[in-house]
């Protein structure tokens, strides 16, 4: 455990930057980008901010609740981090890799952990296409648009449709 360093980010709200400040203090403050262990800071948005910023890192992150809801989250805790680190459950995460094609051929390329949306830019109906995992899931629908959702992405959907969920293991690993 000694050859771990944590390295702490925050979201812009009061709770999350005094958080950072007492954690730093207390742990230090090592850069996200050499430490073997990064620990978010704020709220489920944070959270998939900070997953999205450190992909390529392949490193644990480590989510406190600094937010509102905090469904992605572990609670906030100062004391005893490092073996609560140590403790927890790793969750892998499979992103949603978007690629879209407008009409005049544009290609666009996106990592989606939450979700893919795709909204109409004009008054018409939008024709898309779907497929997914190169299976054509559906060949046309004519919307305003669409949203695709990962596990993790489908869960904050369902929960605001006031449906049923199952909690997941707080611990994000890209």
């Amino acid at each position: 455990m000694s050859d771990r360093t944590i390295a702490f980010v925050a979201a812009d709200s009061i709770e999350a930057r005094s958080a950072l400040q007492r954690l730093t203090h207390r742990y230090g403050a090592h850069d996200p980008e050499k430490a073997n262990v990064i620990v978010a800071l704020g709220g489920d948005g944070f959270m998939l901010e900070t997953l999205h910023r450190f992909l390529d890192r392949r490193v644990p992150i480590y989510g406190m609740n600094r937010g509102t809801i905090g469904f992605l989250m572990n609670q906030y805790q100062e004391d005893g981090l490092m073996e609560r680190i140590e403790r927890s459950q790793a969750v892998t995460l499979r992103p949603l890799l978007m690629k879209a094609r407008s009409r005049d051929g544009k290609s666009i390329e996106a990592i989606a952990i939450n979700e893919v949306s795709l909204l109409r830019e004009t008054r018409q109906a939008a024709k898309i296409a779907i497929r997914v995992d190169g299976k054509v899931r559906l060949p046309e629908l004519i919307c305003d648009g669409i949203i695709l959702a990962t596990p993790a992405g489908s869960t904050a959907y369902n929960l605001s449709a006031h449906g049923p969920i199952l909690p997941w293991a707080p611990t994000c690993w890209p």
